[in-house]
């Protein structure tokens, strides 16, 4: 009895041993099948966090930036606690300019790894650059142009090198302070990147524009606009361009057809849409010159040349017309400095030396006595005017009625003897006109003989029918009066 006992109770306990094995048995299998995955997982996570942080590597390596944030943002997805890709994030973000979200990522990085050189020397200089780039922009608006581009080129451009912003803000700097050729090449590399960037295409098209390359400047115009009808900046520049042109073309057209005036009007017109338009507006100021020259309207001619010439200094046709405008104004010196000047840059142009001849001769007739001056009377005075005034004057200044001022009116007599002498001979006065030396016309300047210079030298004023009223003192007889002195 004791023995079956004893059998059944060993029979309990090894069907007990053999639950407890089945039971283990099965908490393991369900431990191994639950849980593998979940291990699994983390361990693929971990291997691809890695495989995009790699890939991200390359992409920066091409500069391919938005692809390489992606697989930076899916990395950190992936492990939350990969370290190089908060600071590698951090670096493309501060390089983009996008420094507020640059800047989180180099905090995250720093909760990481707290004082780590790199990070901090780093996020020291996206600060450096963030207010450098918010400095150029307030020079910009406040004028300083030159100034600002330092900012951009020295500071912002150096620790954001991928920054679109700041290479569209140098662009525009560069456009402000004329450099054109600057902006041409600068704006190509944007556009390089990005052909359908407006501002670029934009910029790039007014620099064409300030050198006078208006095709190409149309070009881009049409461009941008055919992307973007409505941009209101491209319209203003393309519609703007075509006004000058027309103006421009009406301006040439109206002076080669003898519309003199009409076409003084359109050139100043054109010169009003851009004064800043230099390479254009040197045509505009040398063609309205040309005009205002043809219209005998030397001063204001003078000053249109010297607007083209204050563009160019070596434009020879605008120093060729300022010394014609010259010569109209009398100003016989200036009119053979400037045109001297113009025979020297060009020898063969037979033109420029008969203007120089014309204004060598005005020159040297101006040092001569004026002889219709001191008869008071005009170059195309006739005959009997000419007589008149010289009856006038000499009995005027005649010495024996200027018993006061008698060395005065001697003097007066004198020339006006002599201009008589000229004028009132059609062959002297011929030759006088035409500019030509004659030593012996003339007297007193004129070379002639000196009525009053002492020795008892005689000069004979002929009247014809004398002085009426009986001349001075009794009248002078008919025929014909000697003054001795």
């Amino acid at each position: 009895m004791n023995l079956v006992a004893m059998m059944s109770m060993d029979g309990v306990a090894w069907r007990g041993f053999g639950y407890t094995i089945l039971i283990l048995h099965f908490v393991f299998v369900c431990h191994f099948l639950l849980l593998q995955p979940l291990v699994s997982a983390s361990d693929a996570e971990a291997g691809n966090a890695a495989e995009l942080f790699e890939r991200a590597s390359q992409s920066i390596k091409l500069k391919r930036y938005s692809d390489a944030l992606d697989d930076l943002n899916a990395a950190i997805e992936a492990d939350p606690f990969l370290s190089e890709a908060y600071i590698r994030r951090a670096s493309i973000l501060r390089q983009l300019c996008r420094y507020d979200e640059s800047e989180k990522s180099y905090k995250k990085f720093l909760e990481l790894k707290p004082g780590h050189l790199t990070a901090d020397k780093e996020l020291s200089q996206l600060h450096q650059a963030q207010n450098a780039l918010d400095t150029a922009l307030t020079l910009l608006d406040s004028g300083d142009y030159a100034k600002s581009l330092e900012y951009v080129d020295k500071v912002v451009l150096v620790f954001s090198p991928a920054c679109s912003e700041a290479k569209l803000l140098r662009v525009k700097l560069l456009l402000a302070v004329k450099d054109y050729s600057s902006v041409i090449s600068e704006a190509g590399y944007i556009l390089k990147e990005d052909e359908n960037n407006l501002e670029a295409l934009l910029l790039r098209g007014r620099a064409y524009y300030y050198l006078a390359d208006h095709d190409v400047a149309t070009k881009h115009y049409q461009k941008g606009l055919r992307l973007d009808p409505e941009h209101s900046q491209l319209k203003k520049a393309y519609f703007g361009l075509k006004n000058l042109l027309k103006k421009t073309k009406n301006a040439d057209d109206n002076a080669s057809k003898g519309k003199l005036r009409v076409s003084v009007e359109d050139y100043r017109a054109a010169l009003a849409l851009d004064p800043d338009h230099l390479a254009h507006n040197v045509h505009l100021h040398l063609g309205l010159c040309k005009v205002l020259v043809k219209l005998g309207r030397g001063k204001d001619a003078i000053t249109s040349c010297n607007e083209a010439l204050n563009i160019n200094e070596e434009l020879l046709e605008a120093l060729v017309q300022r010394g014609e405008a010259k010569l109209i104004v009398e100003d016989w010196e200036g009119a053979v400095e400037d045109l001297k000047s113009a025979a020297e840059k060009s020898p063969q142009d037979m033109s420029i030396r008969e203007a120089l001849m014309k204004a060598e001769k005005a020159l040297k007739m101006s040092k001569r006595r004026d002889w219709y001056k001191i008869l008071g009377v005009s170059k195309t005075a006739s005959v009997s005017e000419i007589k008149r005034a010289y009856k006038k004057l000499a009995l005027q200044w005649h010495p024996d009625k200027n018993v006061d001022n008698r060395e005065e009116a001697e003097a007066k007599f004198r020339d006006i003897a002599a201009a008589y002498e000229v004028l009132g001979d059609d062959d002297k006065r011929s030759r006088y006109d035409r500019g030509e030396d004659i030593e012996d016309m003339g007297m007193g300047g004129g070379g002639g003989g000196n009525p009053f210079s002492g020795g008892g030298q005689q000069f004979s004023f002929q009247f014809d029918g004398g002085f009426p009223g009986g001349g001075f003192d009794g009248g002078f007889p008919g025929g014909g009066f000697q003054f001795h002195f």
